[in-house]
């Protein structure tokens, strides 16, 4: 069954709204699986930045859940996820930061994608 372009932007905002609800609520746990251990910190100021992170993922999953979105919307925010690909690699295989951990996020980053690709052909059928 063909989904339409507003279950695709649901199934974008999910990650946003699940791992920054998660950023949000337990710092600390998110260190402790994304980072590696040498370069943890027992630092209040680390589990402050972490959770402001995940209140704007959360912000950001808002948005994509209630805005309407169009073919363009879908094709921007693709685009927009690109980088992300870049700092994921850049920061697990050139200067290791994080741990195996953060394929949570390379999943989710690569799940959105495909969304916005579907998103953008069903968007594209239903004339948005």
């Amino acid at each position: 069954m063909p989904r339409t372009a507003r279950s695709w932007q649901t199934l974008i905002a999910l990650p946003f709204l699940v791992l920054g609800a998660w950023a949000l609520l337990s710092p600390a746990t998110v260190q402790l699986v994304a980072f590696r251990p040498e370069v943890r910190l027992d630092a209040p100021i680390l589990n402050l930045t972490i959770g402001a992170f995940g209140a704007q993922a959360v912000l950001a999953g808002l948005f994509a859940l209630t805005s309407r979105f169009s073919r363009w919307t879908f094709l921007a925010y693709g685009i927009a996820l690109l980088p992300f690909f870049v700092f994921n690699y850049w920061f697990v295989f050139v200067v290791p930061l994080f741990s195996a951990g953060m394929a949570i996020d390379f999943i989710a980053n690569l799940a959105m994608l495909g969304f916005c690709v579907m998103g953008w052909r069903a968007a594209r059928v239903e004339g948005l």
